[in-house]
C-alpha cells in the first residue's frame, strides 16, 4: 500500500484531478441483505465520483465474514482480476469496508492496481475539501490515526522474514521509528486542535445571548443551499458529497428577531470512527445549539435510513433531544419521480399533507416540505423557524423576548 500521507511531506490532496476508472467491491455479510449492500455501493460510487473516479463495474459476494487475507473469496478475486486485466484503463479497485495493511498489499500484488477502501476514499475527499486551518488539522489527524495501525502491513519486506530471528533486526527498528514519528505527529495535531478549539470557545462566548440554530443532516441534502437562502451567506454548495467541511455561522434576522444560524458537515453511513473523533470539535456548533434544523432529501429512496444515521450521530453527541424541525428538501424532485403527470394541484396538495402527517408521526417532530432550488415553501419554513426561535427566547432569555413581542 502506497502511503499517500508521506511523513514530513505535504499532504497529497485528492486521488488525481483527472477522472480515473475504477471498480467497486462489496461483501454481503450475515447481518446484511443484498439490497442494503447495493445501496452502500451506490453511495460508494458517488463518493468515488466526488473524489474524481468513475466506477464502471461492481462486484458483490455473499460471505459470512470477509476473508482475512483478500477480503473476498478466491474465486471472486480471480473474477475481479480477469475484468481488470481485460480493461487496462482501470487504475483502482475500491472496497466498501476498511482493509488492513496486509489485505491491501495482497490485493495490490494480485490485481496490479491501486487498492482503496471506503475510509481512504472519504479521507481523500476531506483532504481535497478542507479549507481552514481547523479542517486541515482535523483531516491530517484522522489520516495519521488511520495510518498508525496499518504500518506493519505497509512494510512488505518484513513479510519475507519468518521467525524471531531477523524480526529483531534493523527492519523492526525502522517500523518502530515510523510508529514513533506518527504518534508524535498525532500528539502535535491534537495539541494544535485543542488550541483552535479554545479560540473557538472564546469566539462563541463573544456572540452574546443569541439563540443558536444548527442545520444538520446527511451529506448532499441541500443544507448549504438552504443556508444561503435563509442568511444570504455565500456558502459553497455543490451536488457532491461533503461539499461543506467547515462550519459556517451567520447572524440572521427574520421578522426583526436575530439568531445565529450554522451550517455543519454532512453525516454519512459507515463514517470512519477516527474521522468522527477528529471532527467532534467542528460539531460543537451542534451540541451547543438551541434548535436543530434537520434537512432531509425526500427524493432520495433511502431518506428514512439517512434520517436514522443522522439521529444516531446526534445521539452520540447528546444532541438528539433538542427542539427539532425536519425540513424535507427537494420536493420538486420527489414529484418528478413519484407523481403522475396528469395529477392536479389539489390532489398533489392532499398527497403532500398526508406525507407530512405520516412523517410527523414517524419521527415525532414538526416538518415542512420545501424546495431550496425553486424556493417553494421557504416562507413557511421561515415562519416555523421564527416561532421556534421566539419560544426559545421566551424560555432562555425572557428579558430579550420582550424586545420583540
Amino acid at each position: 500500500m502506497q502511503n499517500d500521507w508521506n511523513l514530513g511531506e505535504s499532504k497529497k490532496k485528492g486521488i488525481k484531478k483527472e477522472t480515473e476508472l475504477a471498480v467497486v467491491v462489496g461483501v454481503v455479510q450475515k447481518d446484511q441483505t443484498e439490497t442494503q449492500v447495493t445501496e452502500y455501493l451506490d453511495e460508494l460510487e458517488f463518493l468515488a465520483l466526488t473524489a474524481g473516479a468513475k466506477s464502471i463495474r461492481r462486484f458483490i459476494q455473499k460471505l459470512p465474514h470477509p476473508d482475512t487475507r483478500t477480503f473476498v473469496g478466491k474465486g471472486k478475486l480471480e473474477e475481479i482480476k480477469n475484468f481488470v486485466d481485460a480493461n487496462e484503463d482501470i487504475s483502482m479497485v475500491i472496497f466498501d469496508d476498511d482493509l488492513s495493511g496486509k489485505q491491501v498489499n495482497i490485493l495490490e500484488e494480485a490485481l496490479k492496481v491501486k487498492i482503496i477502501d471506503r475510509s481512504t476514499l472519504i479521507l481523500d475527499i476531506f483532504a481535497e475539501r478542507a479549507q481552514t486551518a481547523q479542517a486541515k488539522t482535523q483531516v491530517e489527524l484522522a489520516q495519521m490515526q488511520y495510518l498508525l495501525p496499518r504500518l506493519r502491513g505497509l512494510w512488505t519486506h518484513l513479510e519475507r522474514q519468518r521467525g524471531g530471528i531477523g524480526m529483531r533486526g534493523p527492519g523492526e527498528k525502522e517500523i518502530e521509528t515510523d510508529r514513533r514519528i506518527v504518534r508524535d505527529k498525532v500528539s502535535q495535531l491534537k495539541k494544535k486542535l485543542e488550541k483552535i478549539d479554545q479560540q473557538n470557545v472564546t469566539r462563541r462566548k463573544n456572540r452574546g445571548d443569541l439563540i443558536r440554530v444548527a442545520l444538520v443532516g446527511y451529506t448532499n441534502v441541500g443544507k448549504s443551499t438552504l443556508m444561503n437562502l435563509l442568511s444570504s451567506a455565500d456558502v459553497f454548495a455543490e451536488n457532491k458529497l461533503f461539499a461543506t467541511l467547515d462550519t459556517t455561522v451567520r447572524k440572521v434576522v427574520l421578522d426583526q428577531i436575530p439568531f445565529l444560524l450554522s451550517d455543519t458537515v454532512g453525516f454519512i453511513r459507515k463514517l470512519p470512527h477516527h474521522l468522527v473523533e477528529s471532527f467532534k470539535s467542528t460539531l460543537d456548533e451542534v451540541t451547543e445549539s438551541d434548535i436543530l434544523i434537520h434537512v432531509v432529501d425526500i427524493a432520495h429512496p433511502q431518506h428514512e435510513d439517512q434520517i436514522r444515521t443522522v439521529n444516531q450521530t446526534l445521539k452520540d453527541l447528546n444532541a438528539l433531544e433538542k427542539p427539532t424541525l425536519f425540513v424535507f428538501n427537494k420536493i420538486d424532485a420527489y414529484r418528478e419521480k413519484n407523481y403522475d403527470l396528469l395529477l392536479d394541484e389539489a390532489a398533489k396538495a392532499e398527497i403532500e399533507a398526508g406525507i407530512s402527517e405520516n412523517l410527523r408521526h414517524t419521527f415525532e417532530h414538526d416538518n415542512v416540505l420545501v424546495s431550496a432550488v425553486t424556493r417553494e415553501n421557504i416562507d413557511l419554513l421561515r415562519k416555523k423557524i421564527i416561532d421556534m426561535v421566539k419560544a426559545q427566547y421566551e424560555e432562555r432569555y425572557p428579558y430579550q423576548a420582550k424586545l420583540w413581542s
